[in-house]
């Protein structure tokens, strides 16, 4: 939902000529999210910091009343944007407090029973959440009224550090985090250890941003993606499907998490998407996508430097 609930977001936009209008991508959402259904999509993902994500999501959902969906949102992050596009301030803020909690559940819980994941929206150690017994306590209360799987999300260059870190957080003797949603790609591969721990201790893994906010597909802007640009262009002649499918089964092909999120915003793009069902990597090809990691430092101050739009 990140990028159907809001006009503008991090990712590289080809074409901007495009109607922003709220009506129109709220028309767009529904048209996606049942094509989604009906192509056996069961998990929707989304946040209050999405525009319109959440308040769309809910909406489609109680008009269509699916039995089998799986929903899951976030707190923490506030949209300031307000649909204004060339917004100058920053699109949305960060709060990690006991009060930005409670006034965002009361929001959040009108998706149950269909809500299965409560998530910490991009948890940092500056933000100071693995530390803030209020807020963990709160959080373990709701876990405890509802069932519901209570997760964090990352984001930055020490992903690893702080899933490490909410790994150790217990409350009552129980672990408080049950899902974990993690940036993780064929330029972004720094959390692979400490997700397969994770996957294999079954743990729900949630992965974002599998197509590197579009930085996957062939740009000549990025000269240190160009071996990948490469390697990825041959893969897709052999698959016959495009780079975004290609990126998206090398997650699932060399992680195998729970989840694999598109990030789709029009049908079109949720079908190439998809395509990434059709086939599976061999050994020799999944070796050959580890050469292609960089520096977590170098990728997340580049994707910081993204433009909105």
């Amino acid at each position: 939902m990140a990028a159907l609930g809001r006009p503008e977001y991090i990712n590289i936009r080809l074409d901007d000529a495009i109607d922003k209008s709220e009506k129109v991508f709220k028309n767009n959402t529904f048209s996606v999210l049942d094509e989604a259904y009906k192509l056996g999509i069961r998990y929707f993902d989304t946040a209050p910091s999405y525009g319109k994500g959440e308040a769309f999501l809910n909406e489609w959902n109680n008009t269509k009343n699916h039995e089998d969906v799986i929903l899951g949102t976030k707190w923490g992050y506030t949209y300031k944007a307000n649909w204004e596009l060339g917004y100058s301030g920053k699109h949305e803020v960060k709060e990690h407090s006991l009060e930005k909690l409670i006034e965002q559940w009361q929001v959040s819980k009108e998706m149950l029973p269909k809500l299965k994941y409560y998530q910490v929206h991009s948890a940092t150690f500056e933000s100071g959440l693995l530390e803030n017994q209020a807020v963990l306590n709160q959080l373990y209360n709701i876990k405890k009224e509802t069932g519901l799987q209570i997760g964090i999300t990352t984001s930055g260059y020490n992903q690893k550090d702080v899933l490490e870190a909410a790994l150790k957080v217990e409350i009552d003797g129980e672990l408080l985090f049950d899902s974990f949603q993690v940036t993780y790609n064929v330029f972004e591969q720094s959390t692979f250890p400490v997700l397969s721990k994770l996957i294999k201790s079954g743990k729900t893994v949630i992965i974002k941003e599998a197509l590197a906010n579009g930085r996957v597909f062939q740009n000549k802007k990025f000269s240190s993606y160009q071996k990948g640009y490469g390697i990825m262009k041959q893969l897709s002649e052999k698959y016959k499907v495009g780079f975004d499918a290609i990126a998206l089964r090398f997650v699932m092909d060399n992680l195998n998490p729970t989840y694999v999120l598109s990030g789709a915003s029009n049908k079109i793009q949720l079908e190439q998407n998809l395509k990434a069902l059709s086939f599976s990597f061999t050994k020799e090809e999944l070796d050959v996508f580890k050469t292609l990691k960089v520096d977590s430092k170098d990728y997340w101050q580049e994707r910081s430097n993204m433009n909105w739009n």
